[in-house]
């Protein structure tokens, strides 16, 4: 009898083992890629869903190969936006208040296009307000496309003297050149960079749509315009959809990267669908549309292939990934087997 139950007890902990050797195995897998959480913004006819792709490593080292450089090092984990931002979501929020932004009109899922800087950091302070938090930047003067005003020292809460831009109590925001640039070509399960979002030194195949990995929405004619933002090609390393190539994104970030003057021209990155193959460093981590004089980079200036994507400091986006907690789960049951059979 005794040695039946060891037989038994071996062969339990054997199948216990197994199972969490391959727990181990799929958690390995997906380390590269982190888990998301879903926000709801708005209510009744004009609520909306946001995904949020969770970028953690925090403190990784800069990649000095780029442009600019150095770039992509990120001291906190935060969150950004899955997807670029869509028409139907500015179409909500034209519904909620009495800001009116402007928009492209190609279809609900495609991306908001002809949205200016100023623009979207009124669409991103609603998004904030709608949530009971404080807006992340300051206007002070009621026109929908009015330069923002810089957070000043006196206002203790929300001034922080690296970023005069955005309100350090501020949960959404427009992700800046570092946050952007980290999501788009920083490989976390290896710690390296690559010069496309792709997660290779080699540019994605051009496709119209879709999400096979390892392509884009580039080397498009401008009337066949975006893909919708959720088939807007392959993932990031992270797993973020559209960061090379569909529409150039707007980052938070002055083309000086100081962030101390509001009327300041905004830096732009990704590429579009109509980048074409002898353009393919826009969608690199290489090419920066940076230029302090260029008039389509002005805040107050909107253009049709240039949308925007949202990041976020908010727990409800920053989802914990279950990698940890399932390691936790399957050694504890281990535990367990063991003590019981110790008890027999």
């Amino acid at each position: 009898m005794r040695r039946f139950e060891f037989t038994s007890w071996r062969s339990t902990r054997s199948r216990v083992l197994s199972v969490a050797a391959g727990a181990l195995a799929t958690v390995a897998g997906m380390a590269a890629q982190s888990h998301a959480g879903t926000v709801t913004f708005g209510s009744g006819a004009n609520q909306f869903n946001m995904e949020f792709v969770k970028i953690g490593n925090p403190g990784n080292a800069a990649d000095t190969t780029g442009k600019p450089s150095s770039a992509g090092s990120v001291e906190y984990e935060y969150a950004i936006g899955k997807f670029e931002v869509s028409e139907s979501m500015i179409t909500k929020f034209n519904a909620s208040q009495s800001l009116q932004i402007t928009q492209s009109t190609r279809g609900v899922n495609k991306p908001a296009t002809f949205v200016s800087w100023n623009e979207a950091a009124r669409f991103v302070n609603w998004l904030n307000t709608e949530k009971g938090f404080a807006p992340a930047y300051k206007f002070t003067t009621a026109g929908v496309n009015d330069n923002i005003a810089l957070w000043t020292s006196g206002e203790t809460l929300d001034y922080d003297s690296a970023n005069q831009f955005r309100s350090k109590r501020a949960k959404y925001f427009l992700p800046s050149m570092n946050e952007w640039y980290k999501a788009a070509f920083y490989n976390p399960s290896q710690g390296v960079y690559y010069d496309f979002a792709n997660g290779k030194n080699t540019a994605p195949t051009a496709v119209a749509s879709g999400t096979t990995d390892d392509t884009a929405v580039w080397q498009r004619t401008i009337g066949q315009g975006p893909a919708d933002v959720n088939q807007a090609g392959g993932l990031s390393p992270y797993g973020v959809m559209g960061l090379g190539g569909n529409a150039w994104e707007w980052e938070e970030s002055t083309t000086d990267v100081l962030n101390n003057n509001g009327s300041a021209n905004r830096g732009v990155r990704g590429g579009s669908w109509i980048t074409t193959s002898l353009q393919v460093n826009d969608l690199s981590s290489s090419n920066r549309l940076e230029h302090p004089t260029a008039p389509w980079l002005n805040p107050s200036v909107s253009d049709d292939d240039i949308g925007f994507r949202v990041a976020s400091l908010d727990q409800e986006a920053i989802v914990p990934e279950p990698s940890m907690m399932l390691i936790g789960t399957l050694f504890g049951l281990g535990g367990l087997v063991a003590k019981r059979r110790r008890k027999k």
